[in-house]
């Protein structure tokens, strides 16, 4: 089928993208900067600047996941505008074709599968957290909710929407782990503040998974947490990342620096919640790497 992809060039995307092809799919992608996209994904996607540039193409599923990193750059007030509207903006266009198709007498997607985070949910302490979870109220919540809000109007037109809110992308090259595992290396690791926040976590290869057991389910719409059946605290995934590579976990950086360094954004680091994938697993999905270190030896292994 054609399967249309925002933030295809990212590092979930390009995975994506390569697996999709690998299975017979046709890939189209939207980017901002096409030249500059194809130099990232294979040749046999199909990349333009916008949604509506697929007008002549209908996809058959759509697969949203644009939107400026979350960890780039201090949030500012400015910054968290951009955060905003970058998700927000980039949904849009997505109900915008959906709208634009119908009104041509052209088929819509049978399936969007729309992206969120994990900060949904907000600092949710040591409580279990479900799809179920009620959220506690701060900007990574009220981001999400917007982006996910964005999305919802596909379904009046006939589309199937599954939005998954994501734990942290493990894998190497990219991430989390790409910023983590220099000093880890050197043995100047450790954990954040008191290392008690959960760390809901996913390996990248499962999260793709996920996407495409959602775009071929016909019956499976609404909210899946997309993170590993087992997280782990801040303290436990430094210790594990360290063990696997030989070296102490002795440096904790504690909560002021971070605090000082980052101020509202430290909150990324210093909370969590306890994530669990109850309907992902109801469904039948299964886990490739369920465990952090199961997904420490195949990711350290390359």
């Amino acid at each position: 089928m054609r399967v249309l992809i925002t933030g295809g060039s990212g590092f979930v995307g390009q995975r994506l993208c390569e697996k999709l092809l690998a299975q017979g799919h046709n890939v189209q992608v939207v980017s901002r900067y096409p030249d500059r996209t194809r130099k990232k994904l294979p040749q046999a996607c199909d990349i333009r600047d916008s949604a509506l540039g697929f007008m002549d193409s209908p996809p058959e599923a759509i697969v949203n996941l644009a939107g400026e990193s979350i960890a780039g750059k201090r949030w500012s007030e400015a910054q968290k505008n951009r955060l905003v509207e970058s998700r927000v903006k980039a949904t849009h266009q997505l109900v915008t074709l959906c709208e634009q198709l119908i009104t041509s007498g052209l088929p819509v997607p049978k399936v969007m599968v729309s992206g969120s985070a994990m900060g949904y949910y907000g600092d949710q302490g040591k409580r279990m957290v479900t799809e179920e979870t009620a959220p506690h109220d701060e900007f990574a919540h009220r981001l999400c909710a917007r982006w996910e809000t964005a999305a919802q109007p596909v379904k009046a037109l006939g589309v199937r929407l599954a939005i998954l809110r994501t734990g942290l992308v493990l894998d190497a090259g990219g991430g989390m782990l790409e910023k983590m595992l220099p000093p880890f290396k050197l043995g100047l690791g450790g954990r954040f503040g008191r290392g008690e926040q959960y760390m809901p976590w996913v390996h990248r290869d499962d999260l793709v998974s996920a996407i495409m057991f959602l775009l071929e389910e016909n019956e499976l719409n609404g909210v899946f947490n997309a993170s590993a059946p087992h997280p782990v605290t801040n303290a436990e995934f430094a210790k594990i990342l360290a063990r696997k590579l030989h070296r102490p976990a002795i440096f904790p950086v504690p909560a002021f620096v971070l605090k000082a360094g980052l101020g509202e954004m430290s909150r990324l680091l210093l909370t969590g919640a306890d994530m669990r994938p109850a309907r992902l697993e109801e469904a039948g999905f299964e886990f490739q790497y369920p465990t952090l270190d199961k997904a420490l030896s195949a990711i350290l292994k390359r």
